[in-house]
C-alpha cells in the first residue's frame, strides 16, 4: 500500500522528518516517490542531505502530483498554505491530505479543498523521532476506509496508531501529544532525587528513563491495569509504599490529571482563528 503511493510532506520539521524515516528508512518507501519542504534554501539542503529526498521550499510543486500530501507546518499556517495550494490548482488531482495540525478542525481543512480531495487528522508525538510514538487519526467525510488504512500504515512505521472519532482529538493533544514533556518532566524529577541521595547524574538520569521505559513497557505488553502492576512492586511495610505515600500527600494524581485537562483546553484553541 505504501509503496504505490508518491508523498508530499509539507513543513520537515521535527515530526515531518519523522514520517520521512518512517517512510523511507522504516517502510522502505523509494526515496524517489517523497518530497519535503521547508521555509528556507539553506534548510533544505541540509534536510535532503540528512534523508536523501528531494527538499526544496515550493509547496505547491510538491504537492501537485502527490498522492498523499502531509500537512506538518505549525497550526497557524495551516489555513494558509491550503487557501495558496487550492488557488494555484495543487489539489486538482483530488489527494488524500493528512494533517497533523493541533486544534484545526476536519471541517475547517475540508472546506478548503476542493471536491473530491478528501482529509484526515492525524495527532502524533514526538516519540515518534525513535520508532516508539502514539498517533490517534479521525477520518473527515470524505475520507474513505482504504484512506484511513493508508494513514494508519504511515504512522504505524513510527510506533503505535489507532483510529477515534475527531471529538477525543483535543484530549488525545493534551495526553499524548503533550504527554512526552510532562514524562520528561517527571524523568528529570526521579533523577534528582537520585542525585540527592548520591547518585552521579548520568547514571540517575538512566535509571530513572529506563525505569519510566520499562514500566510502560509492562502496560502495553501485558494488558493489565497500571494499579495492578503498582501492587506487584507494593510489598507490606517496605520502601516503595512509603514513597508512594510521599507522591499521594502531594496530590501527585490530581496535578497529573488537571495538567491533562489543562493542555486539552489549550490544544482545543490553537487552530482557531484570532479576533
Amino acid at each position: 500500500m505504501l509503496h504505490e503511493r508518491t508523498y508530499a510532506i509539507l513543513g520537515a520539521g521535527t515530526m515531518g522528518q519523522a514520517v520521512l524515516r518512517g517512510l523511507v528508512t522504516r517502510a522502505g518507501v523509494d526515496p524517489r516517490r517523497v518530497v519535503a519542504t521547508v521555509k528556507h534554501a539553506d534548510r533544505a539542503e541540509a534536510v535532503a542531505t540528512a534523508l536523501g529526498v528531494r527538499v526544496n521550499t515550493d509547496n505547491v510543486s510538491a504537492a501537485r502530483t502527490a498522492d498523499v500530501i502531509l500537512l506538518a507546518t505549525k497550526p497557524k499556517d495551516v489555513m494558509a498554505l491550503l487557501e495558496t495550494l487550492r488557488e494555484a490548482g495543487a489539489l486538482d488531482h483530488q489527494p488524500l491530505v493528512i494533517s497533523i495540525a493541533a486544534g484545526v478542525t476536519l471541517a475547517r481543512i475540508e472546506a478548503a479543498l476542493p471536491p473530491g480531495a478528501r482529509a484526515i487528522r492525524a495527532m502524533p508525538n514526538t516519540p515518534c523521532v525513535v520508532g516508539e510514538g502514539m498517533t490517534v487519526l479521525s477520518r473527515g467525510q470524505r475520507a474513505t476506509n482504504a484512506d484511513l488504512e493508508l494513514g494508519c500504515a504511515v504512522f504505524r512505521n513510527l510506533g503505535r496508531a489507532r483510529v477515534l472519532d475527531e471529538e477525543h482529538l483535543d484530549t488525545v493533544t493534551g495526553l499524548s501529544g503533550s504527554g512526552p514533556a510532562f514524562i520528561y518532566l517527571v524523568i528529570e524529577a526521579l533523577s534528582e532525587g537520585g542525585v540527592m541521595m548520591g547518585l552521579p547524574r548520568a547514571v540517575a538520569v538512566e535509571l530513572a528513563a529506563q525505569t519510566v521505559a520499562g514500566a510502560a513497557r509492562m502496560v502495553l505488553e501485558t494488558g493489565r491495569h497500571p494499579a495492578s502492576l503498582k501492587d506487584d512492586v507494593t510489598t507490606p511495610a517496605g520502601c516503595t509504599v512509603a514513597g508512594l505515600m510521599e507522591m499521594e500527600d502531594g496530590k501527585i494524581r490530581s496535578v497529573l490529571a488537571r495538567t491533562v485537562q489543562v493542555s486539552t483546553l489549550a490544544a482545543a484553541g490553537l487552530g482557531k482563528p484570532k479576533g
